[in-house]
């Protein structure tokens, strides 16, 4: 009998030949495959395993990751929390390494069979006009459910979870290029909730996709790689990190490989192995004043009074427009490909992106699927180009160490500091783009975009919601909220469209 936890559940634009497709697993609410139908092609632009059951050993591809993504310290004594009039303590597991908690520890969300409602009406944490506006504007959608009991890899409080996965048709002209139209094919509509359970509890919520794009591994024409890729986002700031990638509590201005990022036509990836989180700059002070057309404006966390039946924050995400459209803001990040002519556009109303471009994966541990040239067979993954290092004067069995394994803790930070001194030697088999707030973020005030409008001498009109005040921590009553907007595009290469 097949495992639940890893049968597809098929999500498809309704059309004779769709458009967007993407397959679902309830293990980890992990996007298998995301499939896109352009020009006679059929492109999965998602790395990952062929076999569904991958992912229990090629972990965080693809998968939802939480109670918090990215890292958090491991301390002698727990964390203190306090909000709203609530105190609790965390106390998180580790995994990475003795002093740091990955992706909410040892058994994440990502390891976790979330359950798909057979109704989205049965959803808790959407309200009813959000309910009307996924049967009017998503037609292709589920919303799954995991409760996490208090304690929970270390977290207080029982939370609930539900997160809605949706495909949207497209709603906009053909772009106008300089030589030929560009088509919008179609959005890809995740949003996150949570509410905790219990009454007397505080506890950090940081959810997202951890999810790794190539744009050209269906071409199957050579390495897989995204160095071609060009990316842009409207990043002001990386985070800094200690030794073991933890925050350190401050902000850096983009420098170096990071500052092309930030430019209007962004740069091409190259082999620099980005492992970094970027803040975006903070929305225009308009635009916080409303949530009416931005989507960077939204709230992430909601009062219990800001929350009734009649609240829709989703119709505001299906309206938000390309740059140049009345009212609308372009998007936070962007990445295309000349060869494929495929381009994805992000929004989302989190502060930050983390961006990391595969260069731990290990081919000889992991599977590529035959879509993408491979054979599907652990053993021939996804490529970080560490076989290139044959010349190098520390062995290829300590680079081919996943931090998941990496437990010594003098054995992390020299890794990671040789990994980043090695820019050519990393070629980038995907570009994860993860959006979330800051590391740790209630510890460190300075990290968040609150602290950015201050030191540039603008005022910070957002409430306690909205993303200037994303402290990620969540009392009881309140409601979290993230979304990210994907839309996919394509301008044919050759000709074609």
């Amino acid at each position: 009998m097949a495992d639940p936890r890893f049968s597809p559940i098929l999500l498809a634009l309704p059309s004779l030949t769709p458009s967007l497709a993407l397959e679902l697993l309830p293990h980890g609410l992990t996007i298998h495959r995301l499939f896109v139908q352009a020009d006679g092609k059929t492109h999965d632009i998602v790395i990952g395993p062929e076999d569904p059951a991958g992912h229990l050993v090629q972990k965080y591809t693809n998968t939802v990751v939480g109670r918090y993504s990215n890292r958090l310290p491991v301390t002698p004594e727990p964390l203190a929390l306090s909000r709203g009039g609530h105190t609790s303590t965390l106390a998180p597991l580790a995994n990475e390494a003795p002093t740091v908690s990955l992706h909410g520890g040892p058994e994440g969300f990502d390891a976790r069979a979330w359950t798909p409602l057979p109704d989205i009406g049965a959803a808790q944490l959407f309200s009813d006009a959000e309910k009307q506006t996924i049967a009017a504007r998503v037609p292709a959608a589920v919303v799954s459910v995991l409760e996490s009991p208090d304690g929970d890899q270390g977290f207080p409080g029982a939370l609930r979870v539900e997160v809605l996965v949706g495909l949207v048709p497209p709603n906009a002209p053909p772009a106008a290029g300089a030589d030929k139209p560009e088509w919008l094919l179609g959005s890809v509509l995740l949003v996150y909730r949570a509410r905790l359970i219990d009454a007397d509890k505080v506890t950090p919520v940081n959810l997202t996709q951890h999810w790794g794009f190539n744009l050209d591994a269906s071409l199957q024409d050579g390495t897989v790689s995204v160095a071609d890729h060009r990316i842009a986002m409207k990043a002001s700031h990386t985070l800094e990190l200690t030794p073991d990638a933890l925050s350190a509590g401050t902000l850096a201005a983009l420098e170096g490989p990071h500052a092309p990022l930030a430019a209007p036509s962004g740069t091409r990836i190259g082999d620099h192995p980005y492992d970094n989180y970027y803040l975006f700059a903070p929305p225009p002070a308009a635009a916080m004043a409303t949530t009416a057309r931005s989507i960077a404006a939204q709230p992430t966390r909601l009062a219990p009074a800001e929350f009734s039946p009649v609240t829709d924050l989703l119709a505001p995400v299906l309206e938000q427009g390309e740059a140049g459209q009345p009212g609308a803001e372009g998007p936070q990040v962007e990445l295309q490909s000349e060869k494929s002519g495929l381009r994805v556009a992000f929004w989302s109303n989190q502060p930050g992106v983390q961006f990391y471009t595969n260069k731990f994966a290990n081919p000889e541990k992991t599977a590529r699927k035959r879509i993408h040239g491979g054979s599907g067979a652990v053993g021939d993954g996804y490529g970080s180009g560490f076989s290139e290092y044959h010349t190098s004067s520390f062995t290829l069995a300590a680079l081919r160490v996943h931090p998941l394994l990496t437990h010594i803790p003098t054995a992390l930070p020299f890794l990671r500091a040789h990994i980043h001194n090695a820019d050519a030697a990393f070629p980038s088999a995907a570009a994860f783009l993860e959006f979330h707030a800051p590391l740790a973020a209630w510890l460190h005030p300075s990290t968040r975009p609150a602290a950015v409008r201050a030191a540039s001498g603008e005022t910070n009109i957002a409430g306690a919601g909205a993303p200037d005040d994303d402290d990620t921590l969540l009392a009881p009553g309140e409601l979290y909220h993230n979304v990210v907007r994907t839309d996919v595009w394509f301008r044919s290469p050759d000709g074609g469209l």
